[in-house]
């Protein structure tokens, strides 16, 4: 027989072990831009930009090689200026996605496009010596001295 007030059921398990584990989310705010994150994003805009600059200031000799190069560089500019902004601006908080992910596929990709870029940016570099013919008599090297120059700074 039971006490009086006493139940047959066992007493509730302690929630604490069935908590969900916590989860780790990128700060929102000026903050972003203490984190290794946000520093990567203000390096990605600041050398899009640079890149950016050089890639025009040259001739663009091969358009389709360089083309690409700029396309890169502008639309990662532009989208880290996107990224960098949902945090700042506080729409992290209101997006229900994984940051952390999002946040590491972002600059994954950024990582792949930029290679790539960077391949055709040295390739380009690396054309410097070849003559360029523009009829029958004349010839000139593909890059001039200081296209040649622009396009390694753009490589690095």
């Amino acid at each position: 027989m039971l006490p009086r007030g006493a139940s047959s059921m066992p007493p509730p398990p302690n929630p604490a072990p069935y908590s969900p584990p916590p989860r780790v989310t990128l700060p929102f705010g000026l903050e972003i831009l203490r984190t290794f994150s946000g520093a990567v994003i203000f390096l990605e805009i600041l050398f899009g930009t640079i890149v950016w600059i050089l890639v025009a200031s040259t001739g663009v000799p091969l358009p389709l090689l360089q083309g690409w190069v700029m396309f890169v560089a502008v639309t990662s500019w532009f989208l880290s200026i996107v990224f960098l902004c949902v945090f700042l601006f506080g729409y992290a908080n209101r997006i229900a996605v994984n940051w952390n992910q999002a946040d590491f596929i972002f600059h994954g990709a950024t990582f792949v496009f930029y290679f790539g870029a960077f391949l055709l940016q040295a390739a380009t570099t690396s054309l410097h010596h070849f003559p360029r013919k523009f009829n029958s008599t004349t010839q000139d090297s593909i890059l001039s001295g200081r296209e040649y120059n622009i396009s390694i700074a753009a490589s690095v």
